[in-house]
């Protein structure tokens, strides 16, 4: 069998810590546990995230290329996106993403939201992409997950009790639905 996808876990801003908050490390150790190759380490400017910062960051220092698969938190989903406008991955998974600023200045100072979205590329940059939403997310409305599976026909997992998928309400930090997703599409590709 072929060496599976090395996997990157990008975190969301406000200062996130990998080691610590909500599924980051059960997530790591479980893919490294079922053979993935992983780097998941926490961002510079943590805090607000600036798309200037992470984009590069995630191409020359994390090395994201076609045999990468970037699972994205909040701000990282959405870094994720804007990476694939322009870089090819193997695929990505979008966990609590929007694609407005939320009507926030630190999200419009963050940078993502000024241009338009190029969802043909993000679409055409990745062999599938995956994602995660929750109708009682207290940051992402719902319909902005809805908008972005429509835009980019990705897979679509929507729950009812997960929040923005962090501490507040995975008080155990598992996530075995992401294991499991990733696990399934990437066996499906590589044999």
């Amino acid at each position: 069998m072929s060496i599976p996808p090395k996997i990157l876990i990008i975190p969301g801003n406000g200062n996130a810590d990998i080691n610590t908050d909500c599924w980051y490390s059960w997530a790591r150790d479980e893919f490294q546990k079922n053979g993935f190759p992983v780097r998941a380490e926490n961002m510079p400017d943590p805090e607000i995230a600036h798309m200037n910062i992470w984009l590069p960051y995630i191409k020359n220092e994390l090395q994201a290329d076609e045999n990468t698969i970037i699972i994205g938190h909040s701000s990282g989903a959405v870094a994720a996106m804007r990476y694939l406008e322009h870089n090819k991955l193997f695929g990505a998974v979008l966990i609590g993403a929007c694609y407005t600023d939320l009507g926030l200045e630190s999200e419009k100072e963050a940078g993502y939201y000024a241009d338009p979205w190029q969802w043909e590329s993000i679409k055409a940059n990745a062999k599938w992409l995956i994602q995660f939403a929750s109708t009682d997310d207290p940051y992402v409305m719902i319909d902005e997950a809805r908008y972005i599976q429509k835009q980019t026909n990705s897979e679509y997992y929507e729950f009812t009790d997960r929040g923005h998928f962090g501490d507040e309400l995975l008080p155990t930090k598992e996530f075995p639905e992401l294991l499991e997703a990733v696990r399934k599409k990437v066996y499906s590709d590589i044999l």
